[in-house]
């Protein structure tokens, strides 16, 4: 299996600019790594975000990098080429959604902070309405998720790789935080109860 994902990203000038850095014999010849098709670890790591970055480009050719979120897992995954998501009304300027009406040509970058990891994605984007697919429209809605969808994306895999973790500051959601802090705080309710019932022996008569 070739090295898609630099088959896809790698052109001339790029092949310049790793020769003027000295880069350019490191990615000669085969490189052979999945990059055509889920892994379980892969599907393991988009169904365990809760945000992603998702880049397109307009007819002038400028790019345009849009932050989407939701909850845990709102980036399904159909299946090992296919994902799909729920487009939830944003601010109303609707860049991406027309980007895509031009070039069906999309990349999204997931990180988890945390674990200083990132997969990035080179995919091809597909408008549908509510209504044209109501098993993937069923499929991809969270419940419980108080927003208004618009239209539901559906993304074909091209290429995807993992990036190095360099670089990658860990942050933490306030859910991981929180879930970090949990034993401390049942251990301080436990050791402030104890407390408590030390200071009542001490204030009672006869002991």
């Amino acid at each position: 299996m070739p090295y898609h994902f630099l088959e896809v990203a790698v052109t001339a000038s790029v092949r310049d600019a790793q020769a003027e850095m000295g880069a350019d014999q490191i990615w000669l010849g085969d490189h052979h790594r999945e990059s055509d098709s889920f892994t379980e670890n892969e599907i393991a790591f988009i169904a365990a975000r809760d945000s992603f970055y998702i880049a397109s480009v307009s007819e002038t050719g400028w790019p345009y990098v849009q932050h989407r979120g939701g909850p845990q897992g709102f980036l399904k995954i159909v299946d090992r080429k296919t994902l799909a998501f729920a487009d939830y009304r944003g601010n109303r300027q609707y860049i991406s959604t027309g980007n895509f009406a031009a070039n069906d040509r999309a990349c999204l970058f997931l990180v988890d902070y945390p674990r200083r990891a990132r997969l990035k994605i080179y995919m091809h984007v597909e408008r549908l309405a509510l209504d044209a697919d109501p098993t993937l429209t069923d499929f991809v809605f969270d419940a419980g998720y108080r927003a208004k969808a618009e239209r539901i994306f559906r993304l074909r895999l091209e290429a995807f790789d993992w990036n190095c973790p360099q670089h990658i500051i860990p942050r933490y959601t306030e859910l991981e935080v929180e879930k970090a802090e949990r034993p401390l705080r049942e251990r301080l309710t436990q050791l402030e109860a104890e407390n408590a019932e030390l200071r009542a022996r001490l204030k009672a008569p006869g002991e």
